[in-house]
């Protein structure tokens, strides 16, 4: 979580990225779980009793990231290419029930005792990780609508690479009055990804992460990899909420919405897996016969 660690972790997906982006026209959107957290707890730290809301921190993050995505992008890019980095507000239902029920994780992992520690002191809600520890968790609504699409499609069109709606966007809703104002909210960012891609009529959408594939039985001695797969096929999964769960779920609803591929995998696989020879690939469900 230094500085010069996330330079080197960006440096690298920018190689991959700018790969693509030499014969393709890519949108790039991001998370930011770790860095929100990290945030969070600085200004916890700051002020116990004054924390700042989550909506600040994750403009704070998506501006942070974005930056550092831009700069390594437009070094590994051509002479003369262009790029843009967007804070991107997304709306949300204020009814949404996932306000009720924190399940966002954020931040690092604790001990037993750290964890009992920060749910004492500053009030959060806890989760304990499948690989041991615990880490704060958050809401997650669903994500309604991307305010500014149009200034995102006005830049595409004019041959920019858009940095937008990192960490699934700053979380905004509707008040009494019909007035937007920020929510405590994280959206998740594969779910925000989903409907920018649909808003934008992507033709491809790619869920880079830091394993090869989606698998079968993940973590057992039978496990096996998926490579070309539909929506139906993957709803028969058992899969975590907290890991790839969400990626299945994001990549099975952009191509029942009208996408045409949606590859999970490496992030340096990322061209291999659009062209089919790496990743887990969900094409659409043939046609029912009548």
């Amino acid at each position: 979580m230094t500085a010069s660690v996330q330079h080197t972790n960006v440096r690298i997906a920018a190689l991959s990225l700018a790969d693509l982006a030499r014969d393709h026209q890519i949108i790039v959107a991001h998370g930011n779980g770790p860095q929100v957290g990290l945030l969070a707890l600085q200004g916890a730290a700051y002020d116990p009793a004054k924390p700042w809301p989550l909506d600040v921190l994750g403009a704070e993050t998506e501006g942070m990231i974005g930056y550092l995505i831009e700069q390594e992008l437009m070094n590994a890019l051509p002479v003369g290419a262009q790029c843009a980095t967007l804070l991107s507000r997304v709306e949300v239902d204020a009814k949404d029930p996932a306000f009720d029920a924190p399940s966002k994780p954020i931040g690092p992992v604790y001990s037993a005792a750290e964890a009992a520690q920060a749910a004492r002191d500053h009030g959060w809600a806890m989760v304990n990780e499948a690989t041991g520890g615990a880490r704060r968790v958050v809401p997650s609504p669903l994500p309604l609508r991307i305010i500014g699409i149009d200034a995102i499609r006005t830049l595409l069109d004019g041959g920019h690479t858009v940095i937008c709606a990192g960490g699934g966007g700053i979380p905004v809703r509707r008040n009494a009055d019909g007035d937007m104002e920020g929510v405590e909210a994280v959206i998740d960012k594969d779910r925000t990804a989903t409907l920018l891609a649909l808003s934008l009529q992507a033709d491809a959408l790619l869920l880079l992460t830091d394993v090869d594939a989606v698998f079968k039985g993940w973590g057992t001695a039978d496990q096996i990899e998926i490579g070309k797969t539909t929506p139906s096929r993957l709803d028969t999964l058992d899969l975590a909420p907290g890991s790839m769960g969400p990626k299945v779920q994001a990549a099975s609803a952009f191509v029942r919405g009208g996408g045409k591929i949606a590859g999970i995998g490496q992030l340096s696989d990322a061209r291999a897996i659009l062209e089919g020879r790496a990743g887990t690939r969900v094409c659409p469900d043939p046609p029912k016969i009548h």
